[in-house]
């Protein structure tokens, strides 16, 4: 006698549930007044060379709204946040920055559904920007356009890097003559411009010598986003850098950018 009202009981259950999921869904969600104190906030304290960063991803572009004079492009298409003396996060739901989760925060406060985070750290100490070097770069190989310096595209995200795009089967080679070194030498790669992913699902190649030697080997996939690497170079004080991009499919944009560090 029960089994016939079995799959009402169910509806009436969904249908109370998603009444419940609906009235729950907007908590958590700052308010513009939660934005307007947490902006206020963070220009009264940030110094110049402190970063400002989001989380979860989906607060950034409201978060650029209310603080977008803060975050020049430089700063929105960093390589990391390593060059920065300190780095505000701005979050929602208990979620953390990629750029802040492996830091204890300085101090921190409450704005409604707001979290303002302070992180302190020691800025890298940049022996050697290639972005800034590339001019006196040598490019040889086979590419669709010369490799240059371009605000792109890299996983949803602004980058600036050098992009090159090498032709299918081929390679180009942007060769760094006598560069200065550090301690270690941090560089990210990955695959520009989502409409050419979408379209083309090759993977890229990168690949980084130092004084002829190879070391680092990067394979580029169309979901691997901003790849980072690092080499230890205490013991070389200068040396020819190389960087080699190839692939075997057409309209693959490589970009990358890398610093060498103390």
């Amino acid at each position: 006698m029960l089994a016939p009202a079995l799959p009402a009981a169910l509806l009436v259950a969904i249908a109370l549930w998603q009444v419940a999921a609906t009235a729950c869904s907007g908590r958590g969600v700052p308010s513009e007044e939660d934005w307007e104190r947490a902006a206020a906030h963070v220009r009264e304290h940030r110094e110049s060379n402190e970063l400002i960063v989001f989380a979860p991803d989906w607060l950034d572009p409201v978060g650029r709204l209310h603080l977008g004079d803060q975050i020049p492009v430089d700063m929105a298409a960093r390589m990391d946040a390593a060059g920065y003396a300190g780095i505000w996060e701005l979050s929602a739901r208990g979620a953390r920055a990629a750029e802040a989760r492996d830091l204890e925060p300085a101090r921190k406060e409450r704005f409604g559904a707001l979290s303002v985070r302070y992180y302190a750290q020691e800025p890298a100490e940049v022996v050697t920007d290639f972005l800034a070097e590339f001019s006196t770069a040598k490019v040889e190989g086979d590419a669709a356009g010369r490799p240059r310096v371009v605000l792109d595209e890299v996983d949803f995200r602004p980058r600036r890097c050098v992009r090159a795009e090498p032709a299918p089967g081929g390679e180009v080679r942007i060769v760094f003559p006598d560069a200065k070194l550090g301690e270690r030498l941090v560089g990210y790669a990955g695959l520009a411009d989502i409409f050419t992913l979408r379209d083309v699902r090759d993977p890229g190649f990168l690949r980084v010598l130092i004084a002829g030697e190879e070391v680092a080997s990067l394979e580029l996939g169309i979901h691997d986003g901003w790849v980072r690497f690092e080499v230890d170079t205490a013991a070389q004080a200068g040396a020819d850098v190389e960087i080699v991009a190839s692939a075997s499919a057409p309209d693959r944009q490589i970009c990358f950018a890398m610093e060498a560090r103390q």
